[in-house]
């Protein structure tokens, strides 16, 4: 019954448009930080190694940890890259409404990242905000470009839409 309120009602609609472009705004003006005054992942990298996420039996997320250290970190170039591009398309799918549950899974993916690291700030309010907005699916974007680039791509798929099957 929620889940239907979710995915098909206008008024839910309406507040994920709200919702969306709140959560948007803060993942693009994070991203258009990032890409115009230089970003260098190397230093938060190092440090999430340096110091892991601890409990009362060692390192929580030892796998996460060796992850950082064997890939990420020689590879740091590739995340100076990924990490503001990403935040800057993130935040301009959910304000436009474009491809809506993606940019929202992205945003899931990165904030789960920067909590494994060890950086807690608001990203489980983040990530709340992003599964309600993967639950709700096509409604959180059917007040932006999702109205017609969903239909548009299930189209070209084949697949239905809105209950119809659509011929390729």
């Amino acid at each position: 019954m929620l889940v239907n309120f979710l995915r098909k009602n206008k008024i839910a609609a309406a507040l994920f448009t709200v919702l969306r472009i709140y959560l948007g705004y803060a993942w693009l003006n994070a991203g258009i930080h990032k890409l115009t005054g230089g970003f260098d992942a190397s230093g938060f990298l190092k440090g999430a190694v340096a110091n892991p996420v601890t409990g009362p039996d060692g390192i929580v997320y030892g796998g996460w940890v060796s992850f950082l250290e064997s890939f990420a970190i020689p590879n740091a170039d590739i995340f100076n890259t990924l990490i503001p591009w990403g935040e800057t398309l993130v935040g301009l799918g959910l304000i436009l409404g474009c491809l809506t549950s993606v940019a929202a899974f992205f945003a899931v993916v990165m904030n789960f990242s920067f909590l494994l690291s060890g950086t807690v700030s608001h990203n489980p309010t983040d990530i709340i905000m992003g599964v309600l907005i993967m639950v709700a699916g096509y409604n959180a974007g059917v007040y932006g470009l999702d109205r017609y680039v969903v239909p548009f791509l299930k189209k070209r798929s084949g697949k239905e839409v809105e209950g119809k099957k659509i011929a390729a």
